[in-house]
């Protein structure tokens, strides 16, 4: 019984292996090609699933928690500017040279106002509009240049509301358009006290306080523009208050100076100038990317 037992065992194994080595043969270049597949998707897998921490570490690096500062080299933005002539519209693209100097290219359109500038009224008619007496042309200020920015104090702390100073200078065109001034005019008719209004261009010769109803329609007289070359210098500080570094948040002030080759006539009773010195202040929001 022993014998016999261990001569069906061995043939018991001798079948067995014969069966795993059939198995192997049909099947062990498939089952390699699929591990292969496998293997090589499981590389796949994990690389892109790197990458993506990658991104999501850069996303976390410019965000409000993170202490870790990334220099991001590109920058756009744009505001409201307010300036002791007038007001206007700024727009920014900028780029860093090193981590505390960047040059900047800007656009700004601003109205520009003179010094003896004041309303008036016809006090003999209720509904009379307003407008400024002697005003004989409208000025706008169109500016184009370039400049540096530089860090004078590098902002430590964004979350606690750090702030950071910058020192700024830019230069380059400036286009005043002059556009002549309409009036609505009284006009007398053959009924004593009754008026006809009519519109024309200011003429201070023709044009007194008695006989001008108000300011006609801003659209009067855009045909007549006239362009006034001229350059701009400016100069400033400002402070970059954004809590996150890919933003852009900034709060602006300084000097500018507008000259053109002649005098502007934007005044007919009170003398011109060829040179105009405003004080502005400007906000402005934007972004940062690499």
């Amino acid at each position: 019984m022993t014998g016999l037992n261990v001569v069906n065992c061995c043939e018991f194994n001798y079948v067995g292996y014969r069966q795993i080595d059939i198995f192997v043969l049909l099947f062990g270049p498939m089952i390699k090609k699929y591990l292969t597949i496998f293997l090589l998707l499981s590389l796949s897998f994990s690389v892109l699933s790197q990458e993506s921490t990658i991104r999501e570490e850069d996303k976390d690096l410019l965000s409000e928690n993170s202490d870790t500062e990334i220099l991001l080299k590109h920058e756009a933005s744009g505001g409201l500017v307010l300036h002791s002539n007038g007001w206007g519209l700024i727009f920014r693209r900028g780029t860093h040279v090193t981590a505390k100097k960047k040059r900047v290219w800007e656009i700004e359109a601003v109205s520009m106002k003179h010094p003896k500038e004041f309303k008036s009224v016809n006090p003999y008619f209720e509904n009379a509009k307003g407008y400024i007496y002697g005003k004989q042309n409208s000025l706008m200020v169109l500016r184009g240049g370039y400049g540096h920015q530089r860090v004078l104090y590098h902002k430590e702390d964004r979350r606690n509301g750090g702030v950071e100073v910058r020192y700024h200078y830019y230069g380059g065109v400036s286009l005043g358009f002059t556009k002549p001034v309409y009036l609505e005019i009284l006009v007398p008719t053959n009924v004593p006290f009754e008026f006809t209004l009519t519109t024309e261009k200011y003429n201070p010769d023709e044009h007194y306080i008695d006989n001008i109803y108000g300011k006609a329609p801003f659209a009067k007289g855009l045909s007549e523009v006239k362009i006034n070359p001229g350059i701009y210098l400016k100069s400033g500080f400002s402070f970059e208050y954004a809590s996150r570094q890919d933003n852009i948040r900034t709060i602006e002030a300084g000097v500018v100076v507008d000259g053109y080759y002649k005098k502007i006539p934007i005044m007919a009773l009170t003398e011109n100038k060829q040179l105009f010195l405003s004080f502005y202040v400007n906000i402005q929001f934007g972004a940062k990317w690499y």
